[in-house]
């Protein structure tokens, strides 16, 4: 068992100490014999480790593929609204508009949260433990959900029943992806403690989790943008930077929380991050299997940004130049991160660092495109941009000759085939040109009018409608 104690005890205490595994003992003891020399060597700690790389390269992609995703599915759900296409908003899943409301309230129930922890650590964690299994579950199954809905298979719905949730008749495959997540989370949740493949399960269960999250929620605004990474940036500051000259150990609440507090009866950890195990061959590495950790709140807070800017990409058609800078200067903040880690020795706020890089550059980027006031409130979203003044109408074409052997419905429809579009109607008064142009339409539909009464009654249909098609033609010159 580890010797007890808190860090600041062991500062004063120079006394090596080697933990050797009863069952390792058993082994050395067949190998060499009941007379064993020791020896106790200690390499210098590398600076950095190679698993930043692996979580570097998983926020990175959590971001730009969760940040892509969600701008694309809004956009989407947008012109489905245009278009009155109420099967298709049924099958998409509800987003949230975040309000300035909403981001006070949430930060405040963040702050309760973490102190709460901090105080009453050892009954809390399960309660998050069993949360983060009920979310995860449900972000794997939403993530699932897009590609098990191509497989061919699996299509039939179970019979008619009365249950709570199957009276929808889901289909099989459906159910069996539910089943599935389910039984992934429950996995995770019985061998959370195994240090050797554990923390690939909560990864994977992490990611999925933030892709739901940052599908679900949207901030509608760049002033929301900035106000929820303001906010979190001052939470995130304060908790590691402020809060060790408030406690009595002189330790920082948020480190203190999210590695687990070196006092837990339990040992249990939170898991709300990414964690990667040292890849490095140190003692460290070989005894106590450290992690490296990445809160979620680093991946879901700047994705939102990014996922805003792709929206905005799309509307104003800008070739996801937002999106794509939002997206290298969360890398670039999370790169600086990483190096003020190794420099400092100690935890980081990984906001103090994202936050800047990304509101900076998005700031910079819509600055540089002269379209500041549009990205600030929203603006340049569908809905909101001025539509072109055009009104469709119909092009007033003679009435084709009635045919015996063509339903009346066909007639009608052949009639309306043709549309064009009158820009007049929507002014006040018209310019001397347009009135002459107007003029010359009129004067070539009258002319079609005569030639068509002037033609035999059993003409063919198609010089009727290319003659309508040539009057249209005038009419948008």
């Amino acid at each position: 068992v580890p010797p007890g104690g808190n860090r600041s005890q062991y500062e004063e205490i120079d006394i090596p100490v080697a933990l050797l595994s009863y069952t390792d003992m058993l082994d050395i003891g067949k190998s060499f014999g009941s007379s064993v020399k020791g020896a106790m060597y200690a390499p210098n700690e590398p600076v950095l480790d190679y698993n930043m790389v692996i979580i570097f390269v998983m926020a990175v992609g959590t971001v730009a593929i969760g940040g892509y995703w969600a701008g694309s599915r809004d956009v989407k759900k947008r012109y489905m609204k245009h278009k009155r296409d109420d099967a298709a908003e049924k099958h998409d899943d509800e987003t949230v508009d975040v309000t300035p409301i909403m981001i006070c309230v949430f930060v405040v129930m963040c702050c309760s949260m973490l102190v709460l922890l901090y105080f009453f650590y050892d009954h809390l964690v399960y309660v998050i433990i069993g949360i983060f299994c009920l979310a995860a579950s449900i972000g794997l199954y939403s993530c699932l959900s897009p590609f098990v809905r191509r497989f061919p298979l699996g299509k039939c719905r179970i019979p008619d029943n009365n249950l709570p949730y199957f009276h929808k008749r889901p289909q099989v495959r459906m159910l069996l992806l539910a089943v599935f997540c389910i039984s992934v989370s429950i996995v995770w949740g019985i061998f959370r403690n195994e240090d050797q493949w554990a923390w690939v399960l909560q990864d994977a269960l992490g990611i999925a989790f933030c892709l739901y999250m940052l599908k679900t929620i949207r901030l509608p605004t760049f002033k929301g943008c900035t106000l929820l990474l303001l906010v979190l940036f001052v939470y995130d500051v304060f908790f590691v930077f402020i809060t060790p000259f408030l406690t009595k150990t002189g330790e920082s609440i948020m480190v203190e929380v999210a590695a687990g507090p070196s006092d837990s009866a339990t040992h249990e950890k939170l898991p709300m991050v990414l964690k990667v195990p040292r890849l490095n061959s140190s003692p460290l590495a070989l005894c106590d299997r450290p992690f490296s950790l990445l809160g979620f709140g680093d991946i879901l807070v700047p994705g939102l940004l990014v996922a805003y800017c792709h929206r905005f990409d799309i509307q104003v058609q800008s070739s996801r130049v937002y999106f794509v800078a939002c997206t290298i200067a969360y890398g670039i903040g999370l790169l600086v991160t990483f190096v003020a880690l190794a420099l400092m020795q100690m935890g980081q706020p990984a906001l103090l660092y994202l936050v800047p890089c990304t509101l900076l550059t998005s700031f910079a980027v819509a600055l540089w495109r002269k379209e500041l006031a549009m990205f600030w409130t929203g603006s340049g979203f569908a809905k909101d941009l001025p539509q072109p003044p055009l009104v469709i109408a119909p092009v007033n074409c003679p009435e084709l000759p009635k045919d015996s052997n063509v339903p009346a419905s066909q007639q009608v429809t052949e009639q309306m085939t043709n549309p064009t579009l009158h820009v007049k109607e929507l002014h006040g008064h018209t310019s001397p040109a347009e009135e002459l142009a107007d003029t010359d339409t009129k004067t070539d539909q009258a002319e079609i009018s005569i030639a068509q009464s002037e033609e035999p009654a059993g003409q063919n249909k198609d010089n009727l409608e290319s003659k309508c098609l040539n009057a249209e033609q005038k009419q948008l010159e």
